[in-house]
């Protein structure tokens, strides 16, 4: 399993980004993929997850400005967030694991990807 994370950099309060998540290894059919991101001095926490017939969760903090979707022809899972915030700064890590229903909890998923840094600006 492999998962290769692409899309972070610097952006200005306001702006958006679209992260990708490269996914190989495994059939998606089976797995759930998963944003988390993890800030300067603060734990990981979960952003969203997305299961092989499109069905999302989303944390309820993060609600509004954060969209998950999925490419199957690709193998990509995508992060789109919308007029961020300083706060948002953080490494963005994907996260895939076997099977369903599984909520946002870190110990829930088996495989990371390396993360991507994401810097935004005031």
């Amino acid at each position: 399993v492999q998962l290769v994370e692409s899309g972070g950099g610097l952006v200005q309060a306001g702006g958006s980004l679209r992260l990708s998540c490269a996914h190989s290894g495994f059939r998606f059919d089976d797995y759930t993929i998963a944003w988390f991101r993890q800030a300067p001095g603060k734990e990981r926490e979960g952003i969203s997850r997305i299961e092989n017939d499109g069905r999302t969760l989303y944390a309820d903090s993060m609600k509004g400005r954060f969209t998950i979707s999925s490419d199957h022809a690709k193998s990509m899972v995508y992060l789109q967030i919308d007029n961020l915030e300083p706060e948002d700064t953080a490494v963005y890590y994907c996260a895939a694991t076997d099977g369903f229903g599984y909520r946002l909890e870190t110990y829930q998923y088996d495989y990371w990807g390396q993360g991507t840094q994401v810097v935004v600006s005031s």
